[in-house]
């Protein structure tokens, strides 16, 4: 039996899987650039360094200030509230205030759609 898409709070969005769920295209994220999607309530930076896609929490460990809002700089995001960044390929923080490092989600690109699972990385 086939099983049928889930709907979810990304626009449009569908799961492909029990985990992965299509937050967009991949000529939607630049290389260098970065946009917040919500999935299912969740807040999430997707990241595209290089040409390569990462998915962080988009809300800064130190305070509530959204990460998408802030620079984006390599591999290092820098937040717009108090200029704490952090890595987006690991989620590890580069510069204080904040001290707690963001979650990380897996991020696969199929054709053209880029997924994301909230399940947490578990290597960071």
């Amino acid at each position: 039996m086939k099983k049928k898409p889930r709907r979810t709070a990304v626009k449009g969005a569908t799961y492909v899987s029990d985990d992965f769920v299509k937050v967009g295209h991949l000529g939607d994220v630049a290389p260098g650039r970065m946009k917040r999607v919500e999935i299912c309530g969740r807040r999430v930076l997707l990241a595209n360094v290089n040409g390569r896609f990462y998915a962080t929490a988009d809300t800064c460990t130190h305070e509530d200030a959204s990460l998408s809002a802030g620079s984006l700089h390599g591999e290092y995001v820098k937040c717009p509230l108090h200029g704490s960044r952090f890595n987006v390929c690991t989620g590890q923080v580069m510069e204080e205030p904040a001290e707690q490092n963001l979650a990380t989600y897996p991020v696969r690109v199929e054709g053209d759609a880029v997924l994301i699972t909230l399940k947490e990385s578990s290597t960071r």
